[in-house]
């Protein structure tokens, strides 16, 4: 499984689509659970976000001062990561002021899609697409570039 661990509700409809619908593409592939924690302060936030992590699981603290991965390189790795006998992958997404250092020195990895700085809402469906590109690029599929 593929679970989506992040802060805040989305409240734009058009935001809430997008998301839905890479959601629904994913699962096509993999089975897929975006988890909904409440906006508060770091600490706070990086308890609830540990509640859910598993040790067991893959999990990947999205940081933008994290490595940085090509499309290509990250379906590798959720390759890999399930090659190697994990079940499940956990991406996090922090609140507005990240999380704290419990948070990540508990993750395998952190990793950035961009130097920029997104809304919440709208970096939730980037991480998605490029979830969803990862699989046509394992199941060797073509998708626009």
């Amino acid at each position: 499984m593929i679970k989506i661990i992040c802060v805040g509700k989305i409240k734009e409809k058009y935001l809430s689509d997008l998301i839905n619908d890479y959601k629904l593409r994913i699962s096509k592939y993999h089975k897929i659970d975006i988890i909904e924690l409440k906006d508060n302060d770091i600490n706070t936030e990086s308890n609830e976000i540990l509640k859910v992590l598993n040790s067991k699981d893959y999990n990947i603290y999205m940081d933008i001062k994290g490595e940085k991965l090509n499309s290509i390189e990250l379906s590798s790795l959720i390759n890999d990561v399930f090659l190697n006998g994990y079940g499940n992958i956990s991406f996090i997404i922090g609140g507005s002021n990240g999380v704290n250092d419990e948070v990540k020195r508990f993750v395998n990895k952190r990793i950035s899609i961009s130097d920029m700085t997104f809304p919440h809402g709208l970096f939730r469906g980037i991480l998605l697409e490029q979830i969803y590109r990862s699989f046509k690029i394992l199941n060797n599929e073509s998708y626009h570039k």
